[in-house]
């Protein structure tokens, strides 16, 4: 089984929380708000991180796709599909937050449904990106110009980078865990996951405990 990229961990930990998040919202019952909060901090979380993933393709690197021969339309629809994707991420988050200041069955109950929906938005999204965009990438990996152009896809500073490398673990499997440790040395992703990811460590696991 081929090895996974990083494009392929992050849609991993995306598709993970989105079913979690779901999940964890249609067994809410009425007055549970400490619980509710804690999947709107997940929620949030995970907005957080796609969201910078897909400005940094939309900005980064799809344009230099383009310049690099990959199909022009498909890179187009790249974009639209990401821009179908804020809408439905608007959406649920919405209904998550109605669902967090209500604190009853019935406004989480609705708010798992706007995000099962969004579920399909982003599942298709990330299904042709894998399947229409991953080769390309995989040629390019050892392009001097990509290798560079990379660095900027990367979270800003290191306290991001830390929190992203803590949500892409949390919950991951083996074949995620393996790759990302190919990627990233072992004990800099401990050092960061364990000690720099206090954000992370601090509002957004405690949901998926």
């Amino acid at each position: 089984m081929a090895e996974l990229s990083m494009n392929q961990i992050i849609h991993a930990a995306v598709r993970r929380d989105v079913a979690r998040t779901e999940q964890a919202l249609r067994r809410l019952g009425d007055g549970d708000a400490a619980r509710a909060r804690q999947v709107q901090a997940a929620w949030r979380n995970l907005v957080r991180e796609l969201t910078h993933h897909h400005e940094a393709e939309d900005e980064i690197l799809w344009p230099f796709l383009l310049k690099r021969g990959v199909d022009a339309d498909l890179l187009h629809e790249m974009e639209s599909e990401h821009g179908a994707m804020k809408e439905a991420l608007a959406s649920a988050s919405a209904a998550i937050d109605t669902a967090a200041a209500d604190a009853t069955k019935a406004s989480a109950t609705a708010a798992a449904d706007v995000v099962a929906r969004a579920s399909e938005v982003i599942n298709q999204h990330l299904a042709h990106e894998e399947r229409d965009v991953e080769a390309p990438l995989g040629d390019l990996e050892s392009d001097p110009e990509f290798k560079e152009l990379s660095k900027k896809l990367r979270p800003a500073t290191m306290v991001d980078a830390a929190n992203s490398l803590a949500w892409m673990q949390d919950g991951a499997g083996q074949r995620e865990l393996t790759a990302l440790r190919s990627t990233i040395p072992g004990p800099v992703v401990t050092i960061l996951t364990k000690v720099v990811a206090r954000r992370y460590q601090r509002e957004v696991a405690p949901a998926w405990r």
